[in-house]
């Protein structure tokens, strides 16, 4: 064979192979193309239908820039950033001013030293745990004499600003004591304000509600002429309100070698407690609660490693997402995928198990359909051949029967330009060859003088 020849024959059969193809292709789609439709509709049915996706940004309402509840705010959000979750600290007075801003909604989270929670938080508001404890600190001249908190009544004791934890708390044990309390027993002054008056002896004592290493405790610790009045009742008062704890200073926890302080010293500390407004989004709070577990849960200086965070020392109600995970810990799918994913298939998997349940008929009906699809186009044409055949077999005349042969001949010419796939060529034939059985049956059927070679009567 010529080369050239050759070369365009080879052309010819890739055409043809292409376009066979490609009308395959076109076959296809019209089975699929529908089904595609079908299950990206009910995809985002589904993603209409689940839980709204967690916030991209919350906002914490700390305390101070110089205490501890604004230093671990901070640490909060460094942990929820990793995340990309974006949080946004607000420097405030205090405890007070954190319920406060959680009630207005201004608020998403905030650390709210014990016992100051009402009956109207605890409708609005949830506890994730209590995180660490807030000791009570009252720290007294030694001109006062003062051996109990209740011979404070009438000196001049600063319990902090308006607004602040300390301030509530001390009014509440003022009152748990009873009896008259002068007005300068109630004085405003606060941290190092009031440290500072304490040691110039313009306070008889000062109270504060501090962590251990503020910089003013351990100053007044180690300060002469001035001691920290122990609360031999810790255990009583403990059980009077839920989020207060006994907690023990002990001989040498500051300076081992000086031995500061001298004596154990049992003390009442509130337990600051992460709340969160009850709206808040359960992912939020999952994150929240594993950050908890790396930042509070070392020992300090009043509680052994793995004390806190503590579901117990609270008093809002715990929300149900805390108590979900304390129960059972981080959800399955946050221990393979990372937050975002963990979070999507935790709300979407309600929806996608049926959803998906649904699909899998659907897929596995797209192939005998495509099926069908092709072969109605062969099959349709047996309709017209057995009718055809019907009317050629009760053909009494010629002129009938040759009618039958022409409409034959165009059924043929019809089924020729059939377009299928490559698959279902042999099916086409089939049809072809029984038009020719039908095109014989009926040409026999004719009348012919033997002479004359005219149709005669099979």
């Amino acid at each position: 064979m010529p080369l050239d020849v050759a070369r365009k024959s080879r052309l010819s059969t890739a055409q043809w192979v292409d376009d066979a193809v490609e009308k395959r292709m076109k076959d296809a789609l019209k089975v699929y193309a529908p089904l595609a439709l079908l299950v990206i509709a009910s995809i985002w049915l589904a993603l209409s239908l689940i839980d709204p996706a967690p916030p991209s940004k919350v906002t914490f309402a700390s305390g101070g820039s110089s205490g501890a509840y604004y230093s671990l705010a901070q640490q909060y959000a460094a942990a929820l950033a990793e995340n990309d979750v974006d949080v946004e600290v607000l420097e405030t007075r205090g405890s007070v001013e954190n319920l406060e801003l959680l009630m207005a909604g201004k608020a998403d989270i905030a650390f709210i030293q014990g016992g100051l929670a009402g009956e109207d938080a605890r409708e609005e508001l949830r506890s994730l745990a209590g995180m660490f404890h807030e000791p009570f600190w009252v720290f007294v001249r030694a001109d006062t004499g003062a051996e109990d908190f209740g011979d404070l009544r009438s000196v001049r004791l600063s319990i902090g600003a308006e607004g602040s934890g300390t301030r509530a708390l001390a009014i509440e044990l003022q009152d748990d004591w009873e009896g008259e309390w002068s007005e300068s027993a109630r004085r405003t002054e606060s941290g190092l304000a009031a440290a500072a008056a304490l040691k110039a002896g313009d306070l008889d004592a000062a109270a504060f509600s501090a962590s251990i290493s503020a910089p003013y405790i351990t100053d007044l610790l180690e300060t002469p002429g001035i001691s920290l009045l122990p609360f031999d009742r810790a255990p009583a008062l403990a059980r009077r309100t839920a989020a207060l704890d006994e907690v023990t200073l002990y001989q040498g926890i500051l300076d081992l070698q000086n031995d500061i302080p001298a004596q154990d010293i049992p003390l009442i500390a509130s337990v600051a407690q992460l709340a969160v407004d009850k709206e808040l989004h359960p992912a939020i709070q999952s994150l929240l609660l594993e950050a908890s577990e790396q930042i509070h849960s070392g020992n300090s200086a009043f509680a052994q490693g793995g004390a806190f965070p503590d579901q117990d020392l609270i008093d809002l109600p715990l929300s149900s997402e805390a108590e979900r995970y304390w129960k059972n810990g981080p959800s399955f799918l946050r221990n393979y995928f990372s937050f975002q994913v963990a979070n999507f298939l935790d709300r979407a998997w309600v929806f996608l198990i049926p959803l998906i349940t649904l699909l899998i008929p659907l897929v596995r009906m797209a192939p005998p359909l495509y099926r069908w699809r092709v072969r109605r186009k062969i099959y349709v044409w047996y309709s017209d051949l057995r009718e055809l055949e019907s009317r050629g077999r009760q053909a009494e005349n010629d002129e009938e029967r040759g009618k039958v042969l022409d409409e034959l001949s165009g059924l043929q010419k019809e089924v020729g330009e059939l377009d299928v796939p490559l698959s279902y060529t042999e099916e086409v034939y089939h049809l072809r060859s029984h038009i020719t059985f039908v095109r014989n049956l009926v040409t026999g059927l004719y009348e012919r003088p033997v002479d004359m070679g005219s149709p005669r009567t099979a």
